[in-house]
């Protein structure tokens, strides 16, 4: 019986590694055709559009959206400025972008992609379940997931982003708090994504990680403010209001079954989650991170398809916890979800997301022993009592 169930459970480790990989080559094939087809209709155009722009004109400039269009139309983009394609991301990812712009377009797109798989690399090696070479198989999963490759496509930061929180995680771990704290300064490249980590390290009572990120965070956007003037932050907030008002920028939001009434109802999930941190925190450090991500793609107002992958790691992380086995058939469900909803929409990702903050909310008002959750410290070291 016990042979048998092995040999099950190795065929169905076999047949999801193949998918995976099958996934995985397909969707780098698209990416490859997508660039063959056209070379610029990305985002990187814009982060390095805005890198000359803060150059050439200065750094308070970068959003004028007529210097925007004046650098498109030398790269010869063929772009026009619109709704959709503009720069609008913080100034710190236009100076990741600076390095690169003596380089000629396409290598300097190609340099930037070779950032974002070594991001994704670096995330999944700090936060991906598993040992030994199975673990390969979550990597070639993500390269076959809809919003990870999307975001690799366009060159999105979000990969960036993930690697902070996946490496903050990380070193909270190894009993490195402050470090872990530091690690979030990632999420000054698009804060949307997980705004709510900081605060629900505090919320954990990880006061020296919360510390870090306030340190972090707040020296890049003391940096960002001081690069930008007060011209370049009324420019920036001009674009940041525009942003939220399209349409197909809040369809992955609550707003898109709420309208206007999700903003009131988005607060109370933002809060909802920090009390969720604050009552897992014994339960792993990975549920602190969990409850952030989760209750974060929530709480935002702006999402796209790509950002969903944070979700990914959210996952990653509740594999990490060894929870019950209802959490693989959730997330498995979650993840189908997701990579479906240029077919069925955003109603079933959204279910998914309020969900599993319902789920969430269980596991913080129950017992340890009905959910056969780890018992891990998430304490730092000189925190815990000595034995």
């Amino acid at each position: 019986m016990v042979a048998s169930s092995g040999r099950w459970r190795n065929l169905g480790a076999a047949a999801g590694a193949a998918t995976a990989v099958l996934f995985a080559i397909f969707d780098l094939y698209q990416w490859a055709a997508a660039y063959a087809s056209d070379h610029f209709h990305n985002d990187f155009t814009f982060y390095y559009v805005a890198a000359k722009i803060g150059l050439g004109q200065g750094w308070s400039s970068i959003y004028d959206l007529s210097l925007q269009q004046a650098q498109l139309d030398m790269l010869g983009s063929g772009i026009k400025v619109a709704e959709l394609a503009r720069y609008i991301s913080p100034p710190p990812v236009a100076w990741l972008a600076l390095p690169l712009t003596p380089l000629p377009y396409a290598a300097g797109y190609w340099v930037w992609s070779a950032l974002l798989l070594a991001a994704l690399a670096g995330t999944w090696y700090l936060a991906a379940p598993g040992v030994g070479r199975a673990r390969i198989i979550y990597l070639a999963a993500a390269v076959g997931w809809l919003p990870v490759i999307y975001g690799l496509q366009l060159g999105q930061p979000g990969m960036f982003v993930a690697l902070g929180v996946a490496g903050s995680y990380a070193l909270l771990r190894a009993e490195r708090p402050l470090l872990a704290g530091l690690a979030l300064g990632l999420l000054a490249l698009k804060p949307q994504l997980a705004f709510l980590a900081p605060l629900a390290l505090l919320a954990a009572r990880q006061d020296r990680a919360f510390l870090g990120s306030v340190i972090a965070v707040g020296a890049l956007a003391g940096a960002s403010a001081l690069a930008l003037g007060f011209d370049g932050l009324g420019a920036y907030e001009a674009r940041l209001s525009f942003a939220a008002s399209v349409p197909v920028n809040r369809e992955l939001t609550l707003a898109y079954l709420l309208g206007d009434a999700a903003r009131p109802v988005q607060v109370v999930i933002a809060i909802w989650t920090l009390v969720l941190a604050y009552r897992l925190r014994r339960r792993g450090i990975e549920w602190i991170y969990v409850c952030a991500l989760v209750g974060g793609m929530l709480a935002t107002p702006y999402v796209h398809l790509d950002d969903l992958a944070m979700l990914g790691l959210a996952a990653w992380l509740c594999l990490r916890a060894k929870g019950p086995v209802w959490i693989w058939i959730y997330l498995l469900a979650g993840v189908l979800a997701v990579e479906g909803e240029p077919i069925w929409g955003p109603v079933p990702v959204i279910a998914a997301e309020l969900g599993a903050v319902v789920l969430l909310s269980v596991a913080a008002f129950t017992s340890r022993d009905v959910l056969t959750l780890p018992q891990i410290d998430a304490r730092p070291l000189e925190l815990r009592p000595r034995r």
